[in-house]
């Protein structure tokens, strides 16, 4: 094992099987996308049978070039024997390790409407280790009800008792915006450390709270200008 590193147990691995992080731990926002299509790649390699893959394999499946897979793979210690590839089930076991999807997570969401309680029913947020235990409001008509899937709609004031009682992990923000502020400082004053915002605007974090952002509109605007692009490539030929 190299200096500075340690190895850290993997679940369902063989007992000389460990995962080596480097000591700070830390690989960017970027590597960490990567990371999980690569555990997609190999969920699909598994459901196709195949027991072993390669660099090249995952990188023609997620879009990557195979030394930059390589290079994510090394970040977190020696994977698969050169000349060989990788064994499926065991590489997706030990990525699965490293995002943390070797345990439950419980999630709640905050503002039960019409976004919060389609996400509550959304599948993504309820499979692979992610369950959503409750949707949180401060209306009145809403807290008793549940979502279609049967998800719990609980009052604000319940928030701090649901995440020390379940041990919620991550929370989801999707209230109006003005009420966005509220929301972030009322999750992390309950203890949730982990945060993913669908609300437009910049928020002021609490050191320890993780904030991700999702603004659906910057997405949109993105596919728009590429739209502009390929109508205005159209008009330059129709003008010659």
């Amino acid at each position: 094992m190299q200096p500075g590193r340690r190895s850290r147990a993997v679940p369902g691995a063989s007992p000389r099987r460990t995962v080596s992080l480097p000591s700070s731990d830390e690989a960017s926002d970027a590597a960490t996308h990567r990371l999980s299509l690569y555990l997609r790649a190999l969920a699909r390699s598994e459901a196709d049978g195949r027991r072993v893959t390669s660099s090249d394999d995952m990188a023609r499946a997620t879009g990557v070039k195979p030394a930059l897979v390589r290079k994510d793979l090394a970040h977190f210690g020696q994977f698969g024997i050169r000349g060989v590839g990788y064994e499926v089930r065991g590489l997706r076991t030990r990525i699965a390790a490293i995002l943390g999807l070797d345990r439950d997570h419980n999630v709640v969401i905050v503002g039960a409407g019409n976004l919060g309680t389609a996400l509550a029913d959304y599948r993504g947020f309820n499979t692979g280790g992610f369950r959503t235990i409750a949707l949180i409001d401060n209306d009145p008509k809403k807290i008793g009800g549940r979502s279609r899937g049967g998800v719990p709609v609980r009052s604000v004031r319940d928030l701090a008792g649901l995440v020390q009682k379940s041990g919620v992990d991550l929370a989801v923000l999707a209230v109006p915006a003005e009420s966005a502020q509220r929301a972030l400082d009322q999750v992390a004053a309950a203890g949730v450390r982990a945060v993913l915002n669908f609300v437009q605007g910049r928020l002021k974090t609490r050191p320890g709270v993780h904030v991700r952002s999702v603004d659906l509109k910057i997405h949109l605007e993105g596919l728009t200008y590429r739209l502009a692009r390929a109508w205005r490539r159209a008009g330059s030929r129709a003008v010659r």
